[in-house]
């Protein structure tokens, strides 16, 4: 699975200050900031936001359009926006999901005993098996 994204944005200036900003691959993907830095945040939580409705929906993150193919008014630019998805969802998703698994009875008696919290081992096992 595919972690790691990389998009175009179009920021503009505004005139009170700030930015908005614009990932025309991600269509209806804006946000904005008061600061550029705060923009380029933003843009890139717009995308974790856009692209983890995608995994959820089953469908395709779209691929990366060239960057010189866009263009931004005044005194906007393009720029390249990176998301590492798995870091996105470290950070944001925080829900617990309930699993239902089997063990054979002997191996549940011998971790009740010794007081071993079951979604631990299972969560610690399961990092070390992704490698995250």
């Amino acid at each position: 699975m595919k972690t790691d994204f990389v998009y175009p944005a179009i920021f503009e200036e505004e005139v009170e200050g700030g930015y908005v900003v614009e990932i025309p691959d991600l269509p209806g993907c804006v946000t904005g900031g008061d600061t550029l830095e705060k923009s380029f945040s933003m843009a890139r939580d717009a995308i974790g936001i856009y692209l983890s409705v995608l995994e959820d929906e089953k469908k395709e993150a779209p691929a990366a359009s060239d960057p010189s193919k866009f263009y931004a008014e005044g005194k906007g630019f393009v720029a390249l926006v990176d998301v590492d998805m798995l870091s996105y969802k470290q950070r944001h998703n925080k829900r617990a999901v309930k699993k239902t698994l089997s063990i054979p009875q002997w191996l549940n008696t011998m971790a009740e005993r010794e007081g071993i919290n079951f979604s631990n081992v299972l969560q610690k096992a399961l990092r070390e098996r992704l490698h995250v």
